[in-house]
C-alpha cells in the first residue's frame, strides 16, 4: 500500500502552483465631499438635505445632529492637552464611530498611521512582539503568539486576556488601537497585564520588541510518525507544504500529523490549495456567505487528492487555531479525512475586505462569513476536536506535549 501511495503521488507533487492572489483587495472609492465649504454652521439644514440626497438616505436620516454636535464641541470643549484636534481628525473619529456602530470588532476605519501598520502586517515584516490578537466578549484576547517570536518566548499563550498595556486599560479598546500601542521600535519593552484561566491573579509579562518575520512551516519525525507543523498561511505556504508532503512520501509512511495549533490563519486560497491535496476535485472546502448582499462564493478542491483515502491523518488544533486554520481543519474533518485532536479552536470565520478610502486611509470591512462544507458557521463556535486533550501549565513548564502524544498513539492504533 505504501509503494502505491508513493507511485501515485510523485507526478502530482511536481505540480506548479499558480501565483496566489491576495484575499485583501484594495478598492479605490471616490470619497464623498464631506465639507461643503467652511460655512456649514449657516447651512446645516440645507446641508443635511444635500447629503441625504447624495447618499441615497431616507428623509428621516438627518445630519443636523452631527453638525450641531460638531458646533457644540468646537464652542465648549476644553482639553487638558495643548494640542488641538484638527478638522480632519474629527472626521476620522466620526468615521471610526460609524464603523464601530456595526458591532463587529473586525470592521474598522484606519487613519493614516493605523493603515500603514496594517499594510506592514500584510508584508509580513514589522517590529513588534509577534502575536495575533482579537476581541471576544468585548475583551482583548490573544489568538496566538507566532512561533519563535518575543511573545512566544515571554510565555504568552493562546486565550490569554490582555487587561492592560503599559498600565493603560484595554476596556473598550479595539484590536487596531491595541496593535498600535504594542508595536514599537526594536529593543524597547512593552508590559502586558494578563489574565489567564487557571491562575488566581492577573500578572504582568514584559516583552522586548524585535523585528518579526512571520514563520511558516517545519517538519519532524516523532516516534516514527511524520509531523508537519504549519505556523501560518502565507503566499509561500503552498510550495512549502508541497515540499513537506514530498518528504512525507519519501518517509514511506501512511501516518501523518498536521499541527495547526497557534496558527492564526492567513490567505484563504492557501487553505483551499492545501485541502486539495486530500480531497477529490470539486469538493467544497469553504463557502463565503455574503448574506443578502450578493450570491455566496464557493471554494472547491482542485482535486490533487494524492492519497485516495490511503492515509491516516490527525490534525492538532487549539484556541490559537483560527481563520484559514479552521477552514482547512473543518473541511478535512467533515469529509472524514482527518481526526481533530486538541482543544476548541478560536472561531474566526469572517472575511474582511480592505478598501482604500483615500491614499492614506483605509476601511477594513467584514463582507462575508465562512461556512464549512456542511454549512456550519466557523465564527459561532469554532471547531470542536474529536478527541479533546488539554495542555496544562505544568505541561508547558515541563515541555510536555500530551496533544502530540495522543495523536501519535491514535494513529498507531489504526
Amino acid at each position: 500500500m505504501k509503494n502505491k501511495i508513493k507511485k501515485q503521488t510523485k507526478k502530482f507533487l511536481k505540480i506548479t502552483l499558480p501565483k496566489l492572489p491576495l484575499i485583501l483587495t484594495g478598492t479605490i472609492l471616490i470619497a464623498v465631499g464631506f465639507f461643503l465649504g467652511s460655512n456649514y454652521e449657516k447651512n446645516q439644514s440645507d446641508l443635511s438635505d444635500i447629503l441625504n440626497k447624495d447618499l441615497g438616505q431616507p428623509k428621516e436620516v438627518s445630519f443636523d445632529t452631527f453638525w450641531k454636535s460638531w458646533e457644540t464641541l468646537d464652542e465648549k470643549f476644553v482639553s487638558d492637552s495643548e494640542e488641538k484636534v484638527n478638522s480632519q481628525e474629527k472626521i476620522w473619529g466620526a468615521i471610526q464611530g460609524l464603523a464601530d456602530s456595526f458591532g463587529d470588532p473586525y470592521t474598522v476605519f484606519m487613519p493614516p498611521a493605523d493603515s500603514a501598520i496594517f499594510e506592514s502586517d500584510i508584508a509580513g515584516n514589522f517590529e513588534g512582539v509577534g502575536m495575533e490578537i482579537g476581541i471576544r466578549d468585548n475583551v482583548l484576547i490573544v489568538v496566538a503568539p507566532l512561533k519563535g517570536t518575543p511573545a512566544e518566548r515571554s510565555g504568552i499563550m493562546p486565550q490569554d486576556k490582555i487587561i492592560e498595556i503599559d498600565g493603560n486599560s484595554t476596556l473598550n479598546m479595539s484590536t487596531d488601537e491595541a496593535v498600535k500601542i504594542i508595536r514599537g521600535e526594536r529593543g524597547t519593552d512593552v508590559v502586558l497585564l494578563v489574565r489567564r484561566e487557571g491562575t488566581e491573579k492577573d500578572f504582568e509579562i514584559s516583552i522586548t520588541r524585535d523585528v518579526i518575520e512571520i514563520p511558516n512551516i517545519k517538519t519532524e519525525i516523532i516516534d516514527g510518525v511524520f509531523v508537519i507543523r504549519l505556523y501560518s498561511f502565507t503566499a509561500a505556504s503552498p510550495n512549502l507544504f508541497r515540499e513537506a508532503l514530498r518528504e512525507f512520501i519519501e518517509f514511506n509512511s501512511d501516518k501523518l500529523i498536521i499541527d495547526l495549533r497557534g496558527n492564526p490563519g492567513g490567505y484563504l486560497e492557501v487553505a483551499n490549495d492545501i485541502a486539495s491535496w486530500f480531497l477529490p476535485m470539486g469538493k467544497v472546502v469553504v463557502t463565503e456567505d455574503y448574506g443578502e448582499n450578493q450570491a455566496a462564493k464557493v471554494h472547491s478542491s482542485r482535486g490533487y487528492n494524492i492519497f485516495n483515502d490511503n492515509l491516516k491523518l490527525a490534525i492538532l488544533i487549539n484556541g490559537g487555531s483560527a481563520s484559514a486554520s479552521e477552514i482547512l481543519a473543518g473541511a478535512l474533518s467533515e469529509y472524514d479525512k482527518a481526526t481533530l485532536i486538541g482543544t476548541q479552536s478560536f472561531g474566526k470565520g469572517s472575511v474582511q475586505e480592505l478598501v482604500k478610502i483615500t491614499p492614506e486611509t483605509s476601511l477594513k470591512v467584514t463582507v462575508a462569513r465562512w461556512l464549512t462544507p456542511l454549512g456550519n458557521s466557523i465564527s459561532k463556535n469554532g471547531l470542536t476536536p474529536d478527541i479533546e486533550v488539554e495542555i496544562t501549565l505544568d505541561d508547558v513548564k515541563e515541555e510536555k506535549d500530551p496533544q502530540t502524544d495522543k495523536a501519535i498513539e491514535y494513529l498507531k492504533s489504526l
